[in-house]
């Protein structure tokens, strides 16, 4: 059944003849592309009325609230639009976009390329395990143990770190420097998640910085 046809533009958003819009949903924190999908005017106004993500279901021929059935709901963060009226969301995602796959994203199957070629992603996915540990200890695990240990274990080791990263940028050896970095990269997140720190308010500082 075809939804009553959308003519006029909301916030620069462009419907198309049968009154839809398409949108992706990204993790506000790793920029990781959570679903894509799309909206008719109600499923845009709700989402900004409410602040959660709104999506025009087939099923239901109705705008709906992303995961009220399962709890895994998608904040509005920031929107935006491209030159075409295509809507990008920045959302908070409680949970997992896709719970049914154990998935953090609809985007599941990598059909091309390495796990280790999805660049800035991983420091979301990273923020995810590090919390994962702590929120449920493992024993043996190297996280859960410097999590017992406490914070001033944990800034000890990473000031350890980063005198080895300093050591290594003064050598001509790249992968030396980028194993170190690795190293000072994941002590840092470890060391944030004790003091319950996000990787996104350390984002919005620099954000705020570079203003």
């Amino acid at each position: 059944m075809a939804v009553k046809k959308q003519t006029t533009e909301i916030s620069g958003v462009k419907f198309d003849e049968n009154g839809f819009v398409s949108v992706i949903a990204q993790d506000y924190e790793s920029g990781e592309v959570l679903l894509l999908s799309k909206m008719n005017a109600e499923a845009l106004e709700k989402t900004f009325e409410t602040g959660y993500a709104h999506y025009y279901c087939d099923k239901k021929n109705a705008a709906v609230k992303y995961g009220v059935s399962l709890g895994n709901t998608q904040k509005l963060k920031a929107a935006f639009v491209d030159e075409n009226g295509a809507l990008l969301l920045k959302v908070r995602q409680a949970g997992k976009a896709a719970p049914e796959i154990n998935s953090f994203t609809t985007f599941s199957q990598q059909i091309k390329g390495e796990y280790k070629d999805i660049g800035g992603e991983m420091f979301g996915r990273l923020q995810r395990i590090v919390e994962e540990y702590k929120n449920n200890p493992e024993d043996g695990a190297y996280t859960s143990f410097l999590f017992a240990k406490g914070v001033d274990r944990i800034a000890k080791k990473m000031g350890e770190e980063a005198v080895e990263l300093v050591i290594a940028a003064k050598n001509p050896d790249k992968d030396c420097v980028v194993g170190e970095a690795a190293d000072l990269l994941y002590h840092t997140m470890v060391l944030l998640s004790a003091r319950g720190v996000k990787i996104s308010e350390v984002c919005k500082e620099l954000c705020k910085r570079n203003r």
